[in-house]
């Protein structure tokens, strides 16, 4: 078998380094003998064929060696010592990066995703050869996904296209990355895939024609041109056209362009006079052209890309770059290796390197796996905006990018310290959308306390956002943690309620969602640096225990009542000793008419006589209940709502002040939708009467639309 890849080899790998290679080959074949592929295949065609991917695109042999080793510590007996020693340090850390984490025991297969991906990324970081090893064996994978059971194929395919091909295409191998979407698309809309194959192949002849057509007239202006090149025309591969057909609602006749004409030169200045005289030739389709020239993609992509009309209507795509460009574009970071002896290259290969580097630095950040792959998904998808510092560098956001997004691009410490931004020259709100050839210029100030949590809301790249996350979490020390649920506690005292019976995994989850928190610490943590406020937290859990519990209780003065005739409370008629509560969803108060509901295990609870939830309940369980005794002072919540400018608070206070009552709470938010504001107020009353001539006095102000006791 290795006689298959030794032709290969032979030309690329010196002996000493085809001795190395020989000797991975018969090792990885002892160990996987006797084991069988899905397809009846010896096993061991699985890392020769990986290893034949990695020699095609020129890799070097430690990587080759890794392939033919990648499954023998997770497949077979084989342990990373008998590598090591074997082999040495080198080839192992290689093999260990890409070996997946089967000897732990994970709740789920997404889970386990998580928690593979991640290992990948942080080997990445330290050598990036493990993802190349691990592209190859995904794409010989995907080539062979017939013989797995249909669930099997389509959760592989759309992790594949999830994941694997982004990042290939993140790290400029097109080859890889284009065959991986089009075997994705033959699996997950088998369909599409078919009628693509079908109706292009049919056009074949008629469009070899046309681009055998255009190929000449271009020879020709080479020719005039007294420039050397070579032309070519290529059809785009099938998801290219189907993401097309999908994103621009059109058919396949309605895609012009599914040929592109290759261009290849010596030289960028020969790119560009060729650039003009093409125009010269046929008329450019405008909003067609790209320069990546002069503004390289994120993955260090250089083309010139037009979208041209001829004479007889028909349109096509033809692009220019140099040999060293499309070097780097088909082969991507694994150029470093087969060119390695370019400097310009190895200067690229430090640029794509970057962005690994730029996701370790943030996602320490991250609390656990599932929010890591989470973040690295939505980077990857994202495309990308190119926007300019002040001094004209080109800077690769994520699509919609805030001016958030770019400080925290910039450096960490340009993020924590940004006060505003400036757009095209002029002040813009943070929560900007930028646009590709957008100047930004971030205002920083050493005053500056660092990010708000809000701006968790308004950044749309992962590294932003966990950046902003990591600010806090080295502000949020156990002290504020502490103190946070402290606050929260006691708020929720004050308000009748037990904390512990408010926060529960369910709660917390719809909580976690609108604050951007992922663990109940850091919302403590958020809470006592004030990052967050109680108010924000407290609402949000009490709206849902009503909602989620048939009957919510609240506990009156923070103590339970039993019934009594002689102390200030309630009176159950015919009944006593029984543990009394007040309703949370109707709040009675001295002075209301009020009932008794018997809940099972928990006594009686008090409702108003007209709370909605009394309605329909069973009679036998209702008691006659009355008010006795003194009842002192006692709070009652009222909601009041008026224009977006209306003074409530002002309108409040001052007919409290003359009617000598007590605010305890306020609570307040804007309606944008209703153009409203509603406030909420919460008032320590001596009678029922008081709340009446409060209602009455602050509804006779011009501002108040309505006002009620909640």
């Amino acid at each position: 078998m290795y006689e298959e890849i030794v032709e290969s080899i032979e030309k690329s790998y010196p002996a000493a380094e085809r001795e190395v290679l020989k000797k991975a080959f018969l090792f990885a074949q002892k160990a996987h003998e006797g084991q069988k592929r899905a397809s009846g295949e010896e096993y061991f065609t699985h890392p020769v064929a990986v290893a034949q991917i990695l020699v095609d695109l020129g890799m070097d042999y430690y990587t080759v060696a890794a392939a033919f080793l990648h499954d023998v510590i997770e497949d077979t007996p084989v342990s990373e010592g008998d590598i090591k020693e074997a082999f040495g340090e080198e080839i192992l850390e290689l093999v260990s990066g890409v070996t997946k984490l089967d000897k732990i025991e994970f709740k789920s297969h997404e889970e386990e995703q998580a928690e593979n991906f991640k290992k990948i990324f942080v080997s990445m970081a330290k050598d990036i050869r493990v993802i190349i090893i691990k592209l190859a064996d995904r794409l010989h994978n995907m080539r062979s996904l017939n013989f797995l059971s249909k669930e099997r194929q389509l959760r592989m395919a759309r992790e594949t296209l999830d994941i694997y091909a982004p990042i290939a295409g993140r790290l400029g191998i097109s080859q890889i990355k284009c065959e991986l979407e089009d075997l994705c698309l033959k699996y997950l809309d088998p369909e599409a895939y078919e009628y693509l194959a079908v109706n292009i192949n049919s056009q074949i002849s008629e469009r070899k024609e046309f681009v055998n057509f255009v190929v000449n007239e271009i020879k020709k202006i080479l020719k005039e041109s007294n420039i050397e090149g070579e032309v070519f025309g290529r059809t785009k591969h099938f998801y290219s056209i189907y993401k097309k057909m999908k994103r621009q609602g059109k058919t396949l006749d309605q895609i012009y362009d599914l040929t592109a004409v290759r261009i290849i030169v010596d030289t960028v200045d020969q790119c560009y006079e060729l650039f003009g005289k093409i125009h010269q030739e046929w008329k450019p389709i405008p909003g067609r052209i790209k320069d990546y020239i002069a503004t390289p993609k994120e993955n260090m992509y250089q083309s010139l890309h037009t979208t041209v009309v001829t004479n007889i209507g028909k349109i096509f795509e033809i692009q220019i770059r140099t040999k060293e460009m499309n070097r780097t574009a088909e082969f991507g970071i694994a150029a470093h290796w087969k060119y390695k002896e370019n400097k310009e290259n190895a200067d690229s290969f430090d640029k794509r390197l970057s962005w690994i580097r730029e996701v370790m630095e943030w996602q320490g950040g991250l609390n656990n796996s599932t929010e890591f792959l989470e973040s690295i998904k939505g980077d990857l998808y994202n495309n990308e905006v190119l926007v300019f510092t002040p001094k004209g560098e080109v800077i690769s956001l994520v699509k919609d990018a805030t001016p958030i997004d770019y400080a925290y691009k910039i450096h960490t410490e340009v993020g924590n310290k940004c006060v505003g931004a400036k757009v095209n020259g002029k002040m813009v709100p943070l929560n900007t959308t930028l646009a590709v050839g957008d100047v930004v210029e971030i205002i920083t100030s050493k005053l500056s306390k660092g990010p708000s949590w809000d701006w968790l809301r308004i950044a749309k790249s992962s590294g932003a956002k966990a950046k902003i996350k990591a600010f806090y979490k080295k502000a949020m020390q156990v002290d504020n943690e502490k103190l946070g649920k402290t606050m929260l506690e006691n708020e929720a005292k004050n308000r009748g309620y037990n904390f512990g019976d408010l926060l529960n995994p369910i709660s917390f989850e719809r909580l976690s969602q609108k604050l951007s928190v992922s663990t109940p610490e850091e919302m403590y943590a958020a809470v006592g640096c004030s990052a967050i406020t109680v108010n924000s937290v407290l609402l949000k859990l009490i709206d849902f225990h009503k909602k989620e519990t048939p009957f919510p209780e609240k506990i009156a003065d923070s103590k339970v009542k039993r019934s009594s005739e002689n102390v200030g409370g309630v009176k159950i008629k015919g009944m006593s000793g029984l543990l009394v509560r007040f309703a949370g969803c109707c709040n009675p108060v001295p002075g209301d008419d009020i009932i008794g509901f018997v809940s099972r295990g928990r006594g009686v609870t008090v409702h108003r006589r007209d709370c909605p939830n009394m309605k329909n309940e069973d009679p036998g369980r209702l008691l006659e209940a009355e008010w006795v005794g003194d009842q002192g002072s006692y709070s009652v919540s009222i909601r009041v709502i008026g224009g977006e400018d209306a003074p409530i608070l002002v309108c409040v206070s001052n007919a409290c002040t003359e009617l000598g009552l007590m605010i305890v709470s306020v609570n307040g938010r804007i309606d944008a939708k209703n153009h409203q504001s509603i406030v909420e107020f919460t008032i320590k009353l001596g009678k029922k009467e008081d709340l009446e001539l409060l209602i009455n006095k602050v509804e006779q102000n011009s501002c108040i639309t309505d006002i009620f006791r909640i």
